[in-house]
């Protein structure tokens, strides 16, 4: 009986090493096929980003602002639920928003770049050119990162379906050339070439006879406002400049014929580009009455449900599936804009959350340690003393100040938990970083929100010495576009802007008191 058990339990003890070891080799087996299945695909969608400049996200100051590195991990993720492979490639110039940082921006701007480096990883890129702002704190940071690099002059192959895709990385018409050779001799079958220029240069690049590209993405603009729109030149080689700032993304898909040779850009898509183009001028329109200043509530709501159902027609049009038209192999090109409307990916959302709550910290904690006062304005020019000065002799100004967006703008950050973020403190505290203003996070008291000295000037002369002409009686448009600028405030106008500030006795005559 004793060796009766002993022999069930041995029995069963290598029964159970058997199953586990079977686990393994049936995913193994899954996974196989899934991976033969797209190996074989008849087509494959790229994804391509460039010029992000350390975004993680829109600011949020207007409404309906494109962007943010979880609603694309999203459009890759959606991509992914079918049957062909999705690469997704960057064009560089992404870490940073600037080639120099001031001490103070350090801690905030290294941790975006892990933030954004982290986010990349989950979306599964394949690899990235790079840019001078990669490397704004230096190349070892970058490398220290861990992404997949392609330096200039260098080519990558990917495997796509049943073709290759070859990825090229250069600055001038010869290095794009001789990548482009080294890529089809690695087998790629279709070549993108990241142009590390502004779209012109890159025109003048892909114009070059015998070139070897597929296609020309231009990863770098001249300014930081220079990217505002998306461009698409149908030349033999076609030039594509996204949007900057993360808040469009190039999707590419490649349809394979039964006959492999050189792709041809599909005629057949560019009535739905009409389409969408049409979408995109409609959309405009009603941002710019949605985001008006004391638009009615009710008519504001129908505009924004109207707002979405073109959001979702366009969308509808940007993912639909692209076939071959023929025998020969094909490609289509599709600008994705990154709507506030779409979904996020929860796992790219989770990494930026993580950064908001960890970069507040960091730059109070910096302040608190490192922060230094601002240097005290020259000999005879005036000071910022708060609004609380200025209410002694213009009481009658700030029943309209408080009724305005203006009082409000340092509330706002700390809604979204944002106040200490010095992406946004410059335009939600009054004198920030200016002589005889506030230069600490750590000592913003009494200077919060957008107040008097914001739009009139720092007001310490004029309090000692009443007198129009050492104050800003009447700012103009100028003053205000410093925060109201093409980013923040992309449909702001003067003209319909400045009467929602104004009021009796702030840009209006006092109302009259009448008697009894």
């Amino acid at each position: 009986m004793r060796a009766l058990v002993t022999g069930l339990v041995l029995w069963a003890a290598l029964s159970g090493c058997s199953r586990k070891q079977e686990r393994p080799a049936e995913a193994e087996s899954s996974s196989s096929v899934s991976a033969s299945t797209k190996a074989d695909a008849p087509g494959a969608i790229l994804f391509l980003s460039a010029d992000l400049r350390g975004y993680l996200g829109p600011c949020g100051c207007s409404e309906n602002m494109r962007g943010g590195i979880a609603r694309a991990a999203a459009q890759l993720q959606e991509a992914r639920k079918g049957a062909l492979p999705v690469l997704y490639v960057d064009g560089g110039d992404g870490l940073f928003g600037s080639p120099t940082l001031k001490p103070d921006q350090v801690p905030q701007e290294e941790r975006k770049a892990r933030a954004l480096a982290e986010a990349m990883k989950r979306m599964g890129l394949a690899v990235r050119a790079v840019g001078e702002l990669d490397d704004t704190r230096g190349a070892d940071f970058r490398r220290g990162l861990g992404l997949p690099e392609l330096e200039a002059g260098g080519e990558k192959v990917l495997n796509a379906g049943a073709r290759k895709v070859g990825v090229v990385s250069a600055s001038d018409a010869a290095g794009l050339k001789q990548a482009a050779a080294k890529a089809r001799a690695g087998g790629a079958s279709f070549v993108v070439g990241l142009f590390h220029g502004t779209v012109e240069d890159a025109q003048r690049a892909a114009a070059t006879p015998e070139l070897g590209v597929d296609l020309v993405l231009a990863t770098h603009t001249a300014s930081e406002f220079d990217g505002e729109q998306n461009k698409l030149t149908r030349d033999a080689v076609p030039v594509v400049a996204l949007q900057s700032k993360g808040r469009s993304l190039l999707r590419v898909d490649l349809a394979y014929g039964s006959k492999p040779g050189r792709f041809t850009l599909q005629k057949t898509a560019e009535d739905s580009e009409k389409e969408a183009a049409s979408i995109d001028r409609r959309l405009e329109l009603l941002d710019k009455e949605i985001n008006l200043p004391g638009v009615d509530p009710q008519l504001k709501s129908l505009k924004q449900q109207k707002r979405e159902e073109l959001v979702a027609r366009r969308q509808a049009l940007l993912t639909a599936p692209v076939a071959a038209t023929g025998d020969t192999d094909s490609f289509s090109l599709r600008f994705v804009p990154l709507e506030s409307t779409l979904p996020s990916d929860p796992d790219a959302q989770a990494v930026v959350n993580a950064y908001d709550a960890d970069v507040g910290k960091m730059n109070l904690e910096w302040a608190k340690a490192h922060g230094q006062d601002c240097p005290a304005p020259e000999k005879g020019q005036a000071a910022f003393v708060g609004s609380a000065a200025c209410a002694e002799c213009h009481a009658e100004s700030f029943p309209v100040w408080e009724a305005s967006k203006h009082h409000e703008a340092w509330k706002t950050l700390e809604t979204v938990g944002k106040q200490f973020h010095l992406n946004c403190t410059g335009c939600h505290v009054t004198g920030w970083e200016k002589p005889g203003g506030v230069c600490r996070l750590d000592k913003v008291a009494g200077r919060e929100s957008v107040g008097c000295e914001s739009c009139h000037g720092p007001g310490s002369l004029h309090v000692a010495d009443p007198s129009p002409d050492n104050i800003t009686a009447k700012p103009g448009a100028s003053v205000c576009v410093t925060c109201h600028n093409r980013e923040n405030s992309p449909h702001f106008d003067f003209a319909a802007y400045v009467p929602k500030i104004l009021g009796p006795g702030h840009g209006q005559p006092p109302a009259v008191k009448r008697g009894p």
